[in-house]
């Protein structure tokens, strides 16, 4: 799939939006009762720690995770297919309705709508979970295969296994070690500024999602 703006541009883009995946999952793993709202296999992994009564898990968050996620995950790729031969810059149109999802999400946990214990933290599971799966789901249509924006184990893979000590031939491994510092810096500056104030981590994960939809959409274009 085209995207719009040069290679360096678009790489800023993705690790924006990996930076946002670690300071959302900081809130949802730290705040919201140990689950991800990015990252599957983890949830898939507390399901079954939840079958032992002594682990101190719960099913509900991590099953209302993953429906918010395959949710998102079917908006995504239908929003991808729609809109790639339609929109010049359909990439920024789609991160702005991500962005505008978590600084609403922001807005109620600021406003005391939403909170991280009882019934509304599901609410705020739900719609994380939704905008993450949303950003899967096109990041699959159009990033390099080295920026997931949301899990690492296969870029790890890649650094290792494709570069010159595993025998391969990728001696600039830029882009997935980039990859893998924008997630640590996400996860530690959220947990940082979680014991401050649950809603400017969250309002800070949408400006980093409007910092790649402009510059999908403000952004060189592709030479």
């Amino acid at each position: 799939m085209a995207v719009p703006v040069g290679r360096r541009w678009e790489v800023a883009a993705f690790l924006a939006l990996t930076v946002a995946t670690g300071l959302v999952d900081a809130v949802s793993y730290l705040a919201l009762g140990h689950t991800f709202v990015a990252n599957m296999t983890g949830n898939v992994v507390f399901l079954g720690f939840a079958l032992s009564p002594e682990s101190g898990f719960t099913v509900v968050a991590p099953l209302v995770s993953l429906a918010g996620f395959l949710l998102g995950s079917l908006i995504g790729a239908r929003a991808a297919r729609a809109l790639e031969n339609r929109v010049h810059r359909w990439l920024g149109f789609v991160f702005v309705a991500q962005a505008s999802v978590i600084a609403v999400a922001a807005l109620l946990v600021g406003t005391d709508v939403l909170h991280r214990t009882g019934g509304t933290s599901h609410v705020l599971i739900l719609m994380l979970a939704t905008c993450f799966g949303w950003q899967n789901a096109i990041v699959r249509y159009a990033a390099p295969k080295d920026l997931t924006t949301t899990v690492l184990t296969l870029t790890l893979t890649g650094l290792a296994a494709d570069g010159v000590l595993g025998g391969g031939k990728d001696a600039k491994p830029h882009r997935r070690l980039g990859s893998v510092a924008a997630m640590f810096a996400g996860a530690g500056v959220g947990a940082l500024l979680l014991q401050a104030t649950m809603a400017g981590v969250l309002g800070l994960a949408a400006v980093a999602v409007a910092i790649a939809a402009s510059i999908f959409l403000f952004g060189p274009a592709a030479s």
